[in-house]
């Protein structure tokens, strides 16, 4: 009677891939990723040169930059609007709907967020102090045009909202329900705000070239025809910005939240993650180990039939 052969286990089947749930996209996935970075690109570029030209004209057209109460210490008024209150406004804005920062933590885009915006009204503090000095040091009034009562209500509006973003969503004292109501609210006010200062600020280009070339400004000197280009970018930049935060497809995914429940059932204070990666990482995990141990038991079962099969 031949022995008979061992029977040799065949390798584990290759373990699957989790498949993602229903619900759940993918950290980099963005549906038109292609169109959102060429306007992002896009926007960046022209609010960027938006900011260099506005620098340029103050060097080349005006009386410079300088702190000494004169037209120099006025020019620091449009310089810091348009790079502070303008751009990195802008970029404030869309700073949720970067993909790439979506595998980061909430936590960490709120302090970018909040932090871009900080800088923002720094410097647009900074830019009201500068013109309030020249007026005064040249003895001419205050808030007297429709430029000076829409742009200091804007920057009202816009620390206000700094400060309710700050004790409402950054810091963890206000309640979610709180949150959640406020929530439409801040973000409309944010794009009401952002588009006042554009408005402003072309109202205010408008307003310093009616002064400084009076008449002449009806022939087109070139000094016109380049703060009039300067105005179109601010113009094209808003409306980027504006596209870019309103396209319901680029937006931040929702992140789950997971609830350690106590004995009774109850959630504990604080007991809330909220990271989508964290989690979904998590749920990888666990399907992976299970796969594992299934492959490693089948193996086993393998194994033990060949020995059987060898007595």
């Amino acid at each position: 009677m031949k022995p008979r052969l061992p029977v040799v286990a065949p390798p584990p089947a290759p373990i699957p891939e989790a498949a993602p749930r229903a619900g759940h996209r993918c950290p980099m996935a963005m549906e038109g990723s292609r169109a959102f970075l060429g306007l992002l690109v896009s926007a960046l570029l022209v609010g960027f040169l938006a900011a260099v030209l506005t620098v340029v004209w103050a060097l080349r057209y005006r009386d410079g930059l300088g702190w000494d109460g004169g037209s120099a210490e006025f020019n620091w008024h449009p310089v810091l609007i348009v790079g502070g209150f303008v751009f990195l406004q802008g970029i404030a804005i869309i700073v949720y709907r970067l993909p790439w920062t979506w595998k980061c933590s909430k936590l960490l885009m709120k302090l970018i967020h909040a932090g871009l915006n900080t800088i923002a009204m720094i410097l647009a503090v900074i830019s009201l102090v500068a013109v309030f000095d020249f007026h005064n040091a040249k003895n001419i009034p205050n808030m007297y045009s429709l430029h000076s009562w829409i742009g200091l209500t804007a920057v009202i509006l816009y620390v206000s909202q700094l400060l309710v973003g700050l004790f409402v969503f950054l810091l963890p004292f206000a309640p979610p329900s709180l949150r959640a109501l406020l929530m439409p609210f801040h973000i409309y006010s944010g794009l009401l705000i952002f588009g006042t200062v554009i408005a402003t600020a072309l109202m205010g280009l408008t307003e310093k070239l009616i002064f400084s070339l009076k008449n002449t400004y009806s022939t087109s000197p070139p000094e016109g025809i380049f703060a009039n280009v300067l105005g179109i970018l601010i113009l094209v930049f808003g409306a980027l910005i504006f596209w870019i935060v309103t396209r319901p497809q680029w937006q931040r995914p929702k992140e789950p939240s997971l609830k350690l429940l106590h004995p009774n059932g109850s959630t504990p204070e604080g007991a809330e993650c909220s990271m989508v990666t964290d989690c979904s990482n998590t749920d990888k995990t666990d399907v992976e180990f299970n796969s594992e141990v299934a492959a490693r038991k089948r193996n086993l079962n393998l194994d033990e039939a060949g020995q059987r099969s060898t007595m």
